[in-house]
């Protein structure tokens, strides 16, 4: 068979897997004949409200010298840490805002941090294609540094994200920008398995963000710039239990819901999305409208403790806090006093629920309370 012909049969090929693609949305168009703001509305629920209060910035930890890339709360509550442009973990008391660690990075372009379930270690990784573990309880260097306690080493892209398996320090999920994702043993710092790559059931593109499942922890989410979303089971390497289409860009972020049964996205194409992991469909589209046409790309979400809130970050500098029953915007925090001066670049919900976490290329974090009831929403 002639070059020639190979190519009219591949161009064949992608043309029948197009359609194909296109009569399975119209398909499940077609199934969804309501979404959750529309039995919402249609129930008589009303809007979540804020008063001049409710949320506050309540601090700005300050400290970092590059852009801030990523943030990871710890199970106990009070403890933040943070990679930035500037080479450099830090890690950080809630509470009083002092750093508690100082970490200088063999890589300065970091791009993901981690606590563990513990809090006695972090994970990064970034352009160097390796994540890095240091045990914060290890004994400093002359120069008062932190040495890798372990260096995860196999993939053949940056690093884009990082998780532990909840309850196990001695696991974690990285994703990368070589199209997969890997879970690790720390203990012996090899890898247990591969999501993904050569197979045809992963991702066709960098994957940007993974999210593990807090009620099961044998599944977790990615979000890749192929535009989809797919969910794995690490019971079963390799195959993708199920694959998510909707969004028209990258998908930059992912994040289970609070019942392990749906999960979000934020993606470039400016929307925020609710997918049901039972069937695969998707529940609710989050858009705000603007004027002039001009959609800023959602970078980071998060999910308040009960879900009813989603809390997603975008490249102009807005944070908008959507009420995710009545896809409505409730609150703006780049509209309130001490917000930000850039690009919202991660965010992230307290354990409790009483406390987010901002981080943005101005180079800060910031904690805004959860005033009163606020914090169980």
């Amino acid at each position: 068979m002639s070059v020639a012909e190979l190519k009219e049969r591949h161009i064949a090929a992608t043309e029948t897997v197009n359609n194909l693609r296109e009569k399975l949305k119209q398909r499940r168009l077609s199934l969804l004949d309501t979404d959750i703001a529309g039995y919402a509305r249609s129930q008589g629920r009303a809007p979540v409200t804020f008063g001049p209060t409710d949320i506050l910035c309540c601090r700005t930890l300050q400290g970092h010298t590059g852009k801030v890339y990523s943030l990871d709360w710890t199970s106990e509550k009070n403890r933040i840490v943070s990679a930035s442009q500037d080479g450099r973990l830090i890690v950080w008391n809630a509470l009083t805002s002092q750093k508690t660690h100082a970490i200088k990075l063999p890589c300065a372009w970091v791009m993901t941090c981690a606590f563990s379930p513990t809090g006695q270690s972090v994970a990064c990784g970034g352009l160097d294609s390796v994540c890095s573990i240091f045990n914060l309880n290890s004994p400093t260097d002359r120069d008062g540094n932190l040495n890798v306690s372990r260096m995860l080493s196999g993939h053949k892209g940056y690093v884009s994200s990082c998780q532990y398996v909840p309850g196990e320090d001695t696991h974690l999920i990285t994703g990368s920008g070589d199209q997969t994702c890997v879970l690790w043993d720390i203990t012996t710092g090899l890898r247990t398995s591969v999501f993904g790559g050569e197979f045809q059931s992963g991702h066709t593109a960098d994957v940007l963000s993974i999210s593990i499942n807090g009620s099961n922890s044998k599944l977790f989410v990615s979000g890749s710039c192929d535009a989809t979303a797919r969910l794995w089971d690490t019971r079963v390497a390799s195959r993708a239990v199920r694959t998510f289409h909707g969004h028209e860009g990258d998908v930059n972020s992912v994040k289970f819901f609070p019942d392990g049964n749906r999960f979000g996205t934020g993606s470039e194409d400016g929307t925020c999305r609710l997918f049901d992991i039972r069937t695969g469909h998707q529940l609710q589209v989050y858009k705000q409208q603007h004027q002039d046409n001009e959609m800023a790309h959602v970078t980071s979400i998060a999910f308040s403790i009960s879900g009813r809130l989603l809390i997603a970050g975008y490249t102009n500098g807005d944070c908008y806090v959507w009420d995710t029953l009545l896809a409505k915007v409730v609150l703006n925090l780049g509209s309130l006093q001490n917000s930000h001066e850039g690009r919202i670049t991660c965010l992230g919900m307290s354990a409790d629920g009483s406390a987010l976490c901002t981080g943005s290329w101005d180079t800060n974090l910031k904690i805004w309370a959860f005033g009163g009831h606020r914090k169980v929403i």
